[in-house]
């Protein structure tokens, strides 16, 4: 039987479905975050932090210092997502990108 694994990304500012939305990352006094955004929401967000962005200093990473999220090769943490999503009766793909909404709840409940 073949299967047919379909992704919807929804805005996670605003929750509405949008095929033009890209995922975005910034960190905030060194947590990274990283956020689903449509362009009107990106472009509100970068209009939000243009005054500090402006104000302040690029910061170069070292290679060693990186806050890079994790790769697709970081298996241990996803398989237990995906593990614990499936005994709490959660929908969830068996592979590609774990929606934020599941992560969340996962994060919650550890």
């Amino acid at each position: 039987m073949a299967q047919k694994v379909i992704t919807i990304v929804s805005d996670d500012l605003t929750g509405e479905v949008s095929d033009d939305a890209n995922t975005h990352t910034f960190s905030v006094d060194g947590t990274l975050y990283e956020i689903d955004l449509s362009p009107e929401s990106h472009d509100q967000l970068l209009k939000a932090l243009a005054p500090f962005m402006e104000a302040g200093r690029r910061v170069k990473r070292s290679r060693t210092t990186s806050t890079a999220p994790k790769k697709a090769g970081d298996g241990d943490f996803t398989a237990s997502v995906r593990a614990w999503a499936e005994e709490k009766g959660i929908g969830i793909a068996k592979r590609g990108r774990i929606p934020a909404n599941i992560l969340e709840e996962y994060k919650k409940a550890h």
